[in-house]
């Protein structure tokens, strides 16, 4: 697969010496327009590499904030096709920041996982994080991803051995995930001393960038997680940020894209202090 935008933007880091923010938004929450204005300004508050969820009505993975996100999302009628379109819109102003699709299986495989994997490319995605899908399947959608020019990213967690590890690895590509705390999205805080030892380890089977995520809040966290890996993953602070600035009627108001991009600053002021 030829260079990506996460190609160039983790060697861009790299050679800077400072982690990637990546951030975690959910596409059309609280409302299409204002989810767009929020993906639109994620660069401009600091973030390096976006992941915008795909709602999906059973996210079994997600705390309560972002499944409370997808609710508002599905409820205000968002679909794929919206997703894809917030995209194209994106790409038409910003042709450098690499965009992830983040979600589960099942919207994509009644799509039709080779057609989506093209028309997510044409829309200007670079990668797929697939919650639900082991490396066993990698024929059902890792294959065609990466046949479309997409990067496939996969996730691994404490419980993933020496021996599970390489088979995680084997057609993963753009950078490694590691969840580093058992549970589900936002629940605790991760052990600074145990993800150092966790990405050690992870890198000692790979060439590839390792993000961090799963129960980074604050900035400071993100600093002590930023000193031993290429990426802090933040998610569910910034969902939460959008539902404290909604009305009585959880409807956007006059502060919901700041409240996020707020958030989003403050958090690269964390990773910028994570230089190697």
């Amino acid at each position: 697969m030829e260079q990506t935008r996460l190609d160039r933007r983790f060697a861009q880091l790299k050679a800077e010496g400072r982690p990637a923010l990546v951030t975690f938004v959910t596409a059309g929450d609280p409302d299409l327009a204002t989810s767009q204005a929020i993906l639109d300004a994620l660069p401009g508050a600091g973030a390096d590499v976006i992941e915008l969820g795909m709602p999906f009505s059973d996210p079994m993975a997600e705390g309560v904030p972002i499944q409370l996100s997808t609710q508002r999302a599905l409820a205000g009628g968002h679909t794929m096709d919206k997703t894809l379109d917030m995209v194209r819109r994106f790409r038409e102003a910003d042709d450098e920041t690499p965009i992830v699709l983040m979600g589960y299986y099942n919207p994509v495989y009644v799509r039709g996982p080779a057609v989506f994997a093209k028309e997510a490319k044409e829309a200007g995605v670079d990668g797929f994080i697939i919650v639900d899908l082991p490396a066993e399947a990698d024929d059902e959608f890792c294959i065609p991803a990466l046949e479309a020019g997409v990067s496939f990213i996969r996730l691994t967690t404490p419980t993933t051995d020496e021996s599970r590890l390489p088979v995680v690895l084997e057609n993963t590509s753009g950078f490694v995930y590691y969840v580093s705390v058992n549970g589900i999205t936002g629940a605790k805080g991760a052990d600074t001393n145990e993800v150092a030892a966790a990405v050690s380890r992870i890198q000692a089977h790979t060439a590839l960038p390792i993000c961090v995520g799963f129960g980074v809040k604050t900035a400071a966290q993100a600093e002590a997680i930023g000193k031993n890996a290429a990426g802090v993953v933040v998610g569910s602070v910034l969902v939460e940020a959008v539902r404290g600035s909604l009305d009585a009627e959880d409807k956007a108001t006059d502060t919901t894209v700041d409240a996020v991009a707020s958030v989003v600053r403050d958090l690269r002021g964390g990773v910028n202090r994570a230089t190697k």
